[in-house]
């Protein structure tokens, strides 16, 4: 079978398009969950907060404007199929090369910084967090997700005991919640990873925000899980930017994967009520 060749600087284009899209026009179903909400909330001023959130939606996207001065740590997500050639170039530094000239053209706030303790900025909110998969065929998808930290340090991760029940998953997570309350920017979705290792577990939580809100786990005893946090998590009653309310979740994806017989690894990725993605397949 010929191989494709795809060009690191097409990848580098596409993920450059990606950070701008992402940053500035919010994820359709984040969009229409946010409306429902608006329309079903019974709390005046978690009402009118919602109208705020909404009209910063529409005003980000029609003036190209970020849709938080937090934009955000880069999280690209690569299917590469094992029929693909990549010429031209180093892969992970075309991607790099395009959040930089997104950050850099548009004028998105640089926030990382190229030592955890001497702290010094990159200067174009590089390099971002890469994590490339082979899959079969030969097409490139790539999801682009700025993640914020208001939001990413009230994410927690737990080692539990493999005789844990699916009632201690429900309580970890919501209990991660009630320590976010309203710090994280509600409401919010949560990605959580289940099963695996410490590292997978972290990684799948993350991945699982690129799944649209409202759409279940195919398995029915994970889909109950993601119903079970998501009713317990609005009966905390922390509402809208901590205002009160009936809608605290907006929305709940679990993602699972084979584990160890000796635990049950459990992570939850909060994302803000601005849950920022865009994707694109070459």
């Amino acid at each position: 079978m010929r191989m494709r060749k795809i060009s690191a600087s097409e990848i580098g284009r596409a993920v450059e398009k990606l950070c701008v899209k992402a940053n500035t026009v919010l994820r359709p179903d984040v969009l229409s969950a946010l409306k429902k909400m608006h329309k079903r909330e019974r709390n005046p001023l978690a009402k009118r907060m919602l109208k705020v959130l909404l009209d910063n939606s529409a005003i980000a996207g029609k003036e190209e404007l970020a849709l938080c001065q937090d934009t955000g740590m880069v999280a690209v997500f690569i299917e590469i199929g094992q029929d693909v050639r990549v010429t031209g170039g180093d892969m992970s530094e075309a991607v790099n090369k395009g959040v930089a000239r997104a950050y850099r053209k548009s004028c998105f706030r640089s926030s990382v910084v190229d030592d955890p303790v001497r702290r010094e900025n990159t200067g174009d909110n590089t390099p971002a967090v890469i994590h490339a998969e082979v899959v079969k065929g030969s097409r490139v998808a790539i999801s682009v997700l700025p993640k914020g930290f208001g939001a990413e340090n009230k994410s927690r991760i737990a080692m539990l005991n493999p005789t844990c029940r699916p009632e201690e998953i429900v309580d970890f997570c919501v209990d991660t919640v009630r320590i976010a309350g309203p710090d994280a920017c509600p409401p919010y979705v949560l990605g959580i990873g289940l099963g695996g290792t410490v590292e997978q577990c972290a990684y799948l939580a993350k991945k699982a925000l690129l799944r649209p809100i409202g759409r279940a786990s195919r398995k029915k005893h994970i889909a109950k899980l993601e119903k079970d946090i998501m009713k317990k998590a609005n009966a905390l009653e922390i509402g809208i930017m901590g205002l009160g309310g009936k809608t605290t979740v907006m929305g709940v994806n679990v993602e699972e994967a084979p584990t160890h017989i000796a635990g049950c690894p459990v992570a939850v990725n909060i994302s803000c009520h601005a849950l920022r993605a865009a994707s694109a397949r070459l």
